[in-house]
């Protein structure tokens, strides 16, 4: 379809790629990878014709379509409703309709035998275009992409460019073109829109391009991995994954032709140097010096094994509440987003907020912030020092600061080698610390700002989308400087590579209510598929809504009996079955199983309610001076964390064997 066959480009004084070759087949799914910097999206744009080469050779098929979605046609601005823009891929298909309504209305006026053959041709042809579905199919991938039905019929003006993005890709899907280059199309997506664009572009009929950080999407959808390395092309057969493993091969072979060639050239230059001087073996040394000079220098390959560290550092650690929030509301105008949402934030939680955009996994972020009005009540722990990266965040910036005076002036004892590292690991290097805030685009800004969320003295970070405007080894390097972070972490992310990696409870919302997994991303995957296969009951899985743990707090309840166990007693009696629960084998010991657990509760009940009014004390300054009374505080707190950890457990294993016996 499209080769490429020793081709060379040269940008701002240096080679992007030269007497580099790529031969791209039919129906592959390909993954177009490199550090940045080396010309991904460039090399996308000379294959579609918009830069000309300066050596070599590229050869199309005749006709050959190619469609090419870039981060350039954010700035669309088209005054049409967004489905009537999508069909706009449908260009034969339009014309046709035009065409039928025209000779019908011909036909109407002055009927004549041509005009009735005409039609007829017409309607045929539209018909074998499927031409009466194409508004269906158009509304299908809108949908696919997280329209709802209602945003059809809104003119594309009203969206944001990552909402007006979506609407040109689903219009390059429906024109399906022999080859589509997609640059970065997770960019501007929510987890469900990918999930179903990955699906999508399995069977899609043509060739496919992608541009991505995103390992886990690459990983999904791709069979061959290209990357662009050392101004060359490197073919890999497999996904990233197997990319992975092949190059450390390729590398360690490289590493050895290296050393073996540099090992020559020394042999060479020692020959040439000793024998320099003697007539008689003047030929020989000119030879060897030839010989150098038409050697094919094999270049010292990448340090795989480098690690640049980066380490989140907080002097004052926080109460083991990080933040707790009961019966949130919040609405923008008649939308609402949630209602009468609970929950809590403990220390050492890494929580990730996952979902489709527009249900407020932001929102709830920048309430906890206090960015945003809210009803309900939200209360920050003690001794808590939060730092919250965002988009709207850029506005702190300072944009008559360089890049590395704004990272520098953010924290006191870091060092300007500190400093660099950091910026280094966020593809800022060299001289481009020096640049002005003010002249960097927006991808660059948002890189600032997170730099200066990781120099932050805090122990709990906020971060919604982190990974948006970073490379893999960037993303990478954050990913373990989170997992080493001993602080709280909550984060919107659609990088679902990236949140497998580092949270360890899953939160997202349903309903307008807030829902906990208490596990790892992957885990939660596994757990909602079986979910939705088997329609299995709440009670039976492991999730849990977090507005009922809240409940079962007693400084909500304010009573006795916690109200999760009330819940749980009431989902007991719903979920009962009707024949051998009444066994009278099973029936004794399910009612004691049942007074069990309403001791325990009220247990629970009272050790958290003895819980909350020691972390109150720890607030009061009387017994925060007073050495003796904050260590006896100390121990009786450690006592019955303990204690309600101890029963806690007790009450799951023995509410885990009453639904045993009752199912």
């Amino acid at each position: 379809m499209i080769s490429l066959q020793d081709i060379s480009f040269e940008f701002g004084g240096r080679y992007l790629y030269q007497d580099a070759s790529w031969h791209i087949k039919p129906r592959e799914r390909i993954g177009l990878i490199g550090q940045n910097g080396t010309g991904k999206s460039t090399l996308l744009r000379i294959i579609n014709g918009e830069f000309g080469i300066s050596g070599g050779v590229i050869g199309k098929q005749g006709g050959l379509q190619i469609g090419f979605l870039n981060q350039d046609l954010l700035s669309q601005q088209v005054d049409m409703p967004i489905v009537e823009v999508a069909m706009e891929a449908f260009d034969r298909q339009l014309k046709l309709e035009k065409e039928i309504d025209k000779t019908i209305h011909l036909l109407e006026t002055a009927y004549h035998e041509d005009l009735v053959h005409t039609l007829g041709d017409l309607q045929h042809e539209f018909e074998l275009l499927d031409g009466y579905n194409i508004r269906y199919k158009t509304e299908a991938v809108l949908e696919g992409l997280g329209f709802v039905t209602d945003d059809l019929t809104k003119m594309l003006t009203t969206f944001s460019g990552g909402w007006r993005m979506r609407v040109m890709l689903a219009r390059m899907l429906l024109a399906q073109p022999e080859v589509l280059m997609l640059d970065e199309p997770t960019n501007h997506l929510d987890l469900p829109s990918i999930q179903w664009l990955e699906e999508y572009l399995k069977d899609y009929p043509g060739t496919v391009i992608v541009v991505s950080h995103d390992r886990f999407f690459l990983n999904k959808l791709c069979t061959k991995i290209v990357e662009i390395y050392g101004r060359k092309f490197y073919t890999y057969e497999g996904n990233y994954d197997f990319f992975m493993k092949e190059k450390v091969e390729r590398t360690d072979l490289q590493q050895r032709q290296f050393e073996n060639q540099q090992q020559y050239i020394k042999e060479q230059e020692k020959f040439i140097n000793r024998f320099r001087a003697k007539a008689s073996k003047s030929t020989a040394v000119q030879s060897r010096v030839k010989m150098l000079d038409k050697l094919d220098v094999i270049d010292a390959p990448e340090d795989l094994t480098a690690e640049v560290n980066i380490r989140f550092h907080f002097s004052t650690p926080s109460s083991k509440v990080v933040a707790e929030f009961e019966n949130l509301g919040k609405s923008y105008g008649t939308k609402e987003i949630f209602r009468s949402i609970s929950g809590e934030i403990a220390k050492g939680d890494k929580i990730a907020v996952i979902g489709a955009n527009g249900l407020g996994k932001s929102t709830l972020l920048k309430i906890i912030a206090s960015h945003v009005d809210f009803t309900g009540k939200m209360q920050i722990g003690y001794n808590v020092h939060y730092s919250f990266y965002a988009q709207h965040q850029l506005e702190s910036l300072n944009v008559n600061s360089t890049i590395l005076e704004e990272l520098m002036h953010h924290s006191a004892t870091l060092k300007e080698g500190e400093a660099r590292a950091i910026l280094g690991c966020f593809l800022f290097s060299g001289d481009d610390v020096f640049k002005k805030i003010r002249v960097l685009s927006g991808g660059e800004k948002s890189r600032v700002a997170l730099a200066k969320t990781i120099v932050s003295d805090s122990n709990f970070l906020l971060l919604d989308e982190p990974t948006n405007h970073l490379d893999m080894q960037s993303v990478s390097v954050l990913t373990e400087a989170l997992n080493d972070y001993n602080g709280t972490l909550l984060m919107v992310s659609h990088d679902r590579e990236f949140i497998s990696n580092t949270a360890n409870k899953i939160w997202w919302i349903e309903n307008h209510e807030l829902k906990e997994y208490p596990g790892t991303y992957t885990e939660f995957v596994e757990w909602n598929a079986k979910r939705k296969a088997t329609n299995q009951p709440k009670n039976l899985s492991k999730e849990n809504s977090i507005t009922e743990k809240k409940v079962d707090n007693p400084l909500s309840t304010g009573n006795g009996q916690s109200e999760v166990k009330k819940n749980k007693q009431l989902k007991k009696t719903e979920t009962m079955p009707t024949g051998q629960a009444g066994k009278k084998n099973n029936a004794f010991e399910i009612k004691q199983l049942q007074k069990q657990l309403d001791e325990i509760g009220t247990k629970i009940d009272k050790l958290k309610s003895d819980k909350q009014k020691m972390e109150q004390d720890f607030m009061n300054s009387e017994i925060f001076e007073d050495g003796t009374k904050y260590k006896a505080l100390q121990q009786r707190y450690a006592t019955t964390e303990e204690e309600l950890k101890t029963v806690s457990s007790k009450y799951d294993i023995l509410f885990e064997k009453l639904i045993e016996l009752e199912a």
